[in-house]
């Protein structure tokens, strides 16, 4: 009851303001609520407080005792969704899959992959020592095991 009162609630919030979207939306068994939000322009404070006072104010403690929490998809969390890439590209990311490990610069994204570009020193192909070329990988999002932007300052 609570747990589709809260996420109707949310749903009407969100479909407010198209800029935010969902991450993670759970409801543990002590009635505490935990809404991860993402934005396509980032989240800010006043984002989290109009989402928390959209659910809050229409659920009654009288009738059930709940808390809530309404954050932003930290720096450091992986990017599940596809729309979390889009608004990452330029930025240096780390990819797992099964098989590898990719870090690179997103160049671009579609509907079904990103596209990751970086520099890597190769042997020449005739005599000795190394030479800077540009590297390109498509990575469908099936593939993605975790992806990470790589912070720098």
């Amino acid at each position: 009851m609570l747990k589709d009162k809260a996420a109707s609630l949310l749903q009407d919030a969100l479909d407010e303001d198209k800029s935010l979207f969902l991450i993670d939306f759970k409801v543990a068994p002590d009635n505490s609520i935990k809404v991860v939000l993402d934005g396509d322009n980032g989240v800010s404070l006043q984002d989290c407080m109009k989402i928390s006072r959209a659910i809050e104010h229409n659920l009654d403690r009288e009738e059930q005792d709940f808390s809530l929490e309404v954050t932003s998809a930290g720096a450091t969390s992986p990017l599940i969704l596809p729309r979390q890439y889009a608004k990452n590209i330029g930025r240096k990311l780390k990819i797992e899959t099964e098989t590898e490990t990719f870090e690179g610069n997103l160049a671009e994204t579609n509907q079904e992959s990103i596209f990751l570009e970086w520099k890597a020193r190769e042997p020449k192909p005739v005599g000795k020592g190394k030479r800077t070329v540009q590297k390109r990988e498509e990575i469908k999002f099936s593939d993605i095991k975790e992806a990470k932007v790589i912070i720098t300052f």
